[in-house]
């Protein structure tokens, strides 16, 4: 991370002393952490905003770390996962890798282990090929752009990419324009943005890529 982009980490522990030691000790090495102390908090960041990884405890109040990570994984959130926990046995690591976690550390664990593990974790998510299906193309996320059925590949801008991102991870839903406003600009940006940027992408794309639904927002559409 130093000399690049910072990556961007949740941590999800209602263990206040230990949250206070692993966000010193990440933010130390580079990474822009957002805490949260129960699973319904982590779950409302984990789908409102964009993270490269995130640490989550098994043993959580509101919402459990395993019901946690299998919800973020149903709505397609693409972050990475590290689940912390007191239970290591066969069973336990089975249950959490199963639920959808990358990778599984038991306590009490080393720091530097720990920090070996996120290194890891970010490198795959940087090395990724992983695709995003829109109709018959396909949202690429490894170079950042689109590819037509015809195989022709379009650049996309980095908020352009971001916002259809957003949209083609649950292409079910239809996603309000303050919610695409928070997670692909910020809320201080102007009301406008999510117009503008959607009027970019129809440009390149074509109008069908991103269905307007009138009075709640927007839906991912068909090339």
């Amino acid at each position: 991370m130093r000399g690049g982009r910072s990556n961007r980490l949740l941590l999800v522990e209602d263990d206040a002393d230990l949250t206070e030691l692993l966000t010193e000790t990440l933010s130390d090495e580079g990474y822009l952490v957002d805490r949260a102390p129960d699973g319904q908090r982590g779950l409302h960041l984990g789908l409102t905003r964009p993270y490269d990884v995130m640490v989550i405890d098994r043993l959580l109040p509101a919402l459990d770390g395993l019901d946690l990570i299998a919800r973020l994984r149903s709505r397609a959130v693409p972050a990475r996962t590290l689940m912390l926990t007191a239970l290591g046995t066969v069973d336990d690591r089975i249950a959490g890798l199963d639920a959808g976690a990358d990778d599984y550390l038991v306590k009490p664990f080393d720091l530097d282990e720990l920090s070996a593990r996120l290194r890891a974790l970010c490198r795959r998510a940087s090395d990724s090929t992983e695709v995003l299906r829109i109709g018959s193309g396909l949202l690429d996320l490894a170079p950042r752009d689109v590819v037509l059925a015809d195989g022709t590949r379009v650049a996309l801008s980095a908020r352009e990419f971001e916002l259809l991102r957003v949209l083609a991870a649950r292409p079910s839903a239809v996603h309000p324009r303050t919610e695409l406003r928070r997670r692909v600009f910020d809320e201080a940006a102007a009301a406008s943005i999510v117009d503008t940027y959607v009027y970019y992408l129809r440009r390149k794309l074509g109008r069908a890529v991103i269905r307007t639904v009138h009075g709640l927002g927007y839906r991912l559409g068909t090339l």
